[in-house]
């Protein structure tokens, strides 16, 4: 069955118009199921700019739908994804809003650290950052405490099916799954994603600590030399905590 966006017998007058090519200016006309059209004046080839990619951006048959989906709308599918892991988080912790404010500080964190670390996957590293804390309410009722090595194992569950619900990509799932199952524990060898986590992780659990109960700054400075992961961490964790 075709989606009914995309079927002609529900289009209506304006499913055929012309946009501007922005290389020219030249007009080129678009079906409105066009995902892409080539300038027929400079041979730019540019992305439908009033198609609707919305539902194609997470849905599992896009590609069947409107054919192979265009690099702009494969980034707009990733930037969704980390939307939507966003708000099942939300949903699971439902009324612990200090669990959801910690999430959404590692989440800024691991952004702020991803985007200056070379090979950065940051689907990977938000979606880890949104989920990395989601076994606590488990631990809390299985084990009764919130230790790190309780989070780990019941985390690793709740975070794939989660991540099942909202992603095709069985790589990043495992990836994010993985993170979460160790995240307070770093390994021999760590991928960049991990190192990118743990240390948004880290800072954002010195700041809550140091509210609660100061950290001496000869303390502090021992920390930020040999604790974290990355460079962009430690300088991140330096701005802010030093600061305090």
């Amino acid at each position: 069955m075709k989606c009914p966006g995309q079927d002609t017998r529900y289009w209506k007058s304006d499913a055929i118009y012309n946009a501007r090519c922005p290389e020219c200016e030249a007009d080129v006309e678009f079906f409105k199921d066009d995902t892409t059209r080539k300038c027929k004046k400079c041979g730019h080839r540019f992305l439908n700019p009033s198609m609707d990619f919305g539902c194609a951006a997470y849905c599992e048959h896009a590609e069947a739908c409107i054919g192979n989906l265009p690099p702009e709308l494969l980034e707009q599918k990733e930037d969704l994804l980390k939307d939507r892991v966003a708000i099942e988080m939300k949903r699971y912790f439902h009324t612990d809003f200090k669990r959801i404010a910690h999430a959404m500080k590692v989440a800024r964190n691991a952004e702020q650290i991803g985007k200056e670390e070379i090979g950065a996957n940051m689907s990977v590293i938000l979606c880890a950052a949104y989920l990395h804390d989601i076994g606590i309410h488990e631990a809390e009722k299985k084990h009764g405490s919130t230790s790190a090595k309780y989070q780990e194992i019941e985390g690793p569950p709740i975070a794939r099916s989660i991540m099942d619900k909202l992603c095709e990509n069985k790589d990043l799932i495992d990836e994010v799954c993985d993170i979460v199952g160790h995240h307070h524990h770093p390994r021999d060898e760590e991928t960049v994603n991990f190192k990118v986590l743990y240390d948004a992780d880290l800072i954002v659990n010195l700041e809550e600590k140091h509210k609660e109960d100061s950290i001496s700054g000869e303390k502090l400075n021992g920390i930020l030399k040999k604790s974290f992961l990355t460079e962009t961490g430690r300088e991140k964790a330096k701005a802010v905590l030093l600061k305090k």
